[in-house]
């Protein structure tokens, strides 16, 4: 058995990797020849893709803006399969405060990480619905993602960047009438895969069969997580107990309509990736708009 470790994409698991869990589970892995051992990053070490480049993992599952990002500064990384065909972020507020649509964020006081494309995500959202964004004051939130109790205390007016199959779902003394969320992409954000699965160039260059064979045994494990989502809930009960039961099994039905785009997996598209590099470069993200050819491969997907 050859052993293989995939970096996961946050502090702890959560319910976008169960395809990756549930392809251990049935087996898959193990048929292919392959002993995978998933952990979780230390913030002080840096994030899934530092440890890719540095070679503590063999596998590592990302945001695409930051592989973009990184491409870009020359680093030889590689997307080589599409985890989520949509965006999962959300602009969230509280109800009754005037905040009825994305210009409303004028003259408010935002939450967010302020790195710079979440500012520039903000601009975008308010600027498209025809608002001022030079009228949005940014509160900086850091890695917190704010909860309703938070915004309803006064902390900021609204947040940027928590997960609708996910911080929407944590348990809350926030009436749910009185919460409002809006998914980015329904509000006028570019296209783009919220997660890939991605390694080093030279390692998938190294051993094809390996990363072949990994990502197949992936694929087949997100189908069944596809058909089946909540297949994976006593496997996440077993590595975050400490969420409530219902919670998972709401998170796992909502991100499973994300894992696949007619009906196949992994394909990172052109139709998200061109656009989301193009909008990173117009805010200076990027310095090549093009970079997502270089960037990402279909070539291990059957």
């Amino acid at each position: 058995m050859r052993r293989v470790t995939v970096m996961l994409e946050y502090f702890h698991p959560w319910t976008n990797s169960a395809g990756f869990y549930l392809a251990r589970d049935r087996g898959f892995y193990e048929a292919a020849g392959l002993a995978v051992e998933f952990r979780v990053a230390d913030p002080a070490w840096g994030d899934a893709l530092q440890y890719l480049a540095r070679g503590d993992v063999d596998f590592a599952i990302f945001p695409s803006n930051r592989l973009l990002v990184r491409r870009d500064r020359g680093e030889a990384l590689i997307g080589i399969a599409a985890i989520n065909h949509r965006a999962l972020e959300m602009v969230q507020a509280i109800a009754g405060r005037g905040i009825a649509r994305p210009r409303d964020l004028a003259g408010r006081r935002v939450a967010l990480n302020p790195t710079p494309r979440g500012l520039a995500m903000i601009r975008h959202l308010v600027t498209s619905d025809g608002g001022d964004a030079d009228r949005v004051t940014i509160v900086d939130s850091g890695a917190r993602e704010l909860n309703p109790e938070a915004l309803r205390d006064g902390i900021a007016d609204a947040s940027f960047g928590s997960y609708w199959a996910w911080e929407a779902l944590l348990p809350s003394k926030v009436p749910a009438g009185d919460r409002i969320q809006w998914p980015v992409d329904e509000i006028g954000a570019p296209p783009y895969h919220s997660y890939l699965l991605g390694t080093r160039e030279a390692f998938a260059a190294d051993d094809p069969e390996l990363t072949r064979a990994f990502v197949r045994a992936t694929r087949e494990g997100y189908l069944v997580a596809a058909a089946e989502p909540r297949a994976a809930l006593p496997l996440y009960e077993a590595v975050i107990p400490y969420f409530p039961q219902a919670m998972l099994a709401e998170s796992l039905d909502l991100i499973a309509s994300t894992w696949l785009e007619d009906g196949r997996w992994g394909v990172q598209r052109a139709d998200k990736l061109a656009p989301y590099a193009a909008w990173l470069a117009s805010h200076g993200i990027l310095a090549d708009a093009a970079i997502w050819e270089t960037a990402t491969t279909n070539a291990f997907l059957d």
